[in-house]
């Protein structure tokens, strides 16, 4: 059972067989992509402030330190970042902030916001304004509150993590794999397009890591939002001093990722957290998010790879690089459904005839 599946009620049927199959997966039973993606975009971190403390985590600061981006400092962040060709706004802030930090929570009600979900959807619609596509990925959610912000998101994204109940998850505000599950299931029933992924080197088993693959090919098999699954390892920082996985437990991971998802959903490893030259064959596709402009807020120590070291990653490999948008293609121009995916606020940004409606569909023309 899945710790905390009941309780949110997480129906999961799971396949033993498919478990056992992905355990059994290496390298050489899956094929190298023939083309790698990236997007382009810009880091807007809303807050440092979380209601965990996960022991791997730097992004948080504990209650009094943790302060709130002004809206005059995300508008000039996302403006920086649209003309440096940016086409994301990736928002990020621990969950649930407001619920634990006293601060935060006044700061909200004097720029007349009573949840920071209010105050997110502000800020996505200043990089609407300024000509960047928002993806939020707030930690776990309620349905009231993706639902308050969904219309305003290109796409959204939370990190499953693991289904395992481990001790870098521990505490009294400890993660809830199940809690997770249910946020990924939410975003399907409202249907945004949306992404997730595993950490690896966590706590978790070979096992653990099989079941959490095989519990988001099923929630994607329900409804068709998941666009692609991270698989990040665990990285060395101020606050996590445990080991690193190996490159020879990368590469099973990866392949077992790729052999556990359908061909539509990509595969993502970080360039600047994982040797992605040395996965290549293991069946990944994306190098996910990069920003010319600003840092990887949550894990500060590794820095993002400039351009041409995306390029000469595909050189490497033999495959085209591509540009992408935040929201996947196929939910922009899918088979007469485009509706169920795209609010028309975003829609109408990206059919819009502004330099930010080109700039999106140069990136599509690719």
């Amino acid at each position: 059972m899945i710790p905390g599946a009941e309780e949110y009620g997480i129906d999961l049927a799971l396949d033993d067989a498919r478990v056992e199959r992905l355990l059994s997966v290496t390298p050489a039973d899956v094929s190298a992509a023939d083309e790698l993606s990236f997007c382009r975009n810009v880091f807007v971190p809303l807050t440092t402030a979380c209601r965990y403390t996960c022991t791997y985590c730097t992004y948080y600061d504990p209650p009094g330190e943790a302060s709130l981006m002004a809206p005059e400092a995300i508008r000039e962040t996302c403006r920086i970042g649209a003309d440096a060709g940016c086409t994301e706004a990736l928002f990020t802030f621990g969950d649930d902030p407001d619920d634990r930090y006293d601060a935060i929570h006044g700061q909200l009600a004097e720029w007349g916001h009573d949840s920071i979900h209010a105050y997110l959807r502000e800020a996505c619609e200043i990089a609407l304004e300024e000509g960047l596509l928002p993806h939020s990925n707030p930690g776990d959610q309620t349905r009231e509150q993706m639902a308050t912000v969904a219309d305003v998101n290109a796409s959204m994204g939370v990190m499953l993590e693991t289904t395992a109940d481990v001790r870098a998850h521990g505490g009294p505000r400890g993660k809830s794999p199940g809690q997770r599950l249910h946020t990924i299931r939410t975003a399907g029933e409202l249907g945004i397009p949306f992404t997730t992924g595993i950490l690896v080197g966590i706590g978790e088993d070979w096992r653990d890591r099989a079941v959490s693959l095989a519990a988001i090919r099923e929630l994607h098999e329900r409804y068709g939002h998941v666009q692609e699954v991270i698989v990040q390892p665990v990285a060395e920082n101020e606050r996590w001093k445990g080991e690193t996985p190996d490159l020879a437990a990368l590469r099973r991971t990866v392949a077992m990722a790729r052999a556990a998802l359908p061909d539509e959903v990509s595969v993502q490893s970080p360039p600047n957290l994982a040797p992605v030259r040395d996965l290549l064959d293991c069946g990944i596709d994306d190098l996910g998010g990069v920003s010319p402009v600003t840092d990887d807020y949550i894990n500060p120590d590794y820095a993002w790879p400039g351009l041409h070291e995306l390029e000469a990653v595909a050189e490497a490999a033999g495959v085209p690089l591509r540009e992408r948008l935040p929201v996947y293609e196929r939910f922009v121009d899918g088979p007469g459904d485009d509706e169920r995916w795209l609010s028309p606020r975003v829609r109408r940004e990206l059919d819009a005839d502004t330099a930010a409606g080109e700039r999106y569909r140069a990136v599509f023309g690719d």
